[in-house]
């Protein structure tokens, strides 16, 4: 599936070829940090398909627990997330589908990190709804 995406105040826009069986949230404690949020949502998207059409990401190197780095790329302007990917040579940027034109249809298919989820988090059903926000 093509995909074209954005950061929220358009100074970085690219494209891309992702599976959209691939979808997944993840519930891991930097997505939640990362995100601002109780998980992240992304998809992988291979490095031959991968093209910045606008601007240049703002680079972060987030070091695991396990020494591993990854490359946090974000909109230096506004700070919508772009994508993760490895430092050296990236072979997949994981696209944060909120950025994504296409996002509505990119339901996911699976969830990780279910260990550091938020217990709310895995059950949202019984939330009141509002379609908008109310003053």
């Amino acid at each position: 599936m093509n995909v074209k995406g954005s950061c929220h105040c358009g100074q970085i826009t690219y494209e891309a070829v992702i599976d959209p069986e691939k979808v997944s949230i993840c519930h891991c404690t930097d997505c939640q940090t990362f995100s601002g949020s109780a998980y992240r949502v992304a998809v992988p998207a291979p490095k031959e398909t991968f093209s910045l059409l606008t601007g240049q990401p703002k680079i972060y190197i987030k070091t695991a627990e396990s020494g591993k780095q990854r490359a946090q790329a974000f909109c230096s302007n506004c700070g919508s997330p772009i994508y993760a990917s490895d430092v050296k040579d990236p072979q997949v940027y994981g696209l944060r589908v909120g950025c994504l034109d296409q996002r509505a249809e990119l339901r996911p298919k699976r969830q990780i990190w279910c260990s550091t989820a938020l217990a709310w988090a895995m059950d949202l059903k019984d939330i009141p709804q509002i379609s908008r926000q109310q003053s």
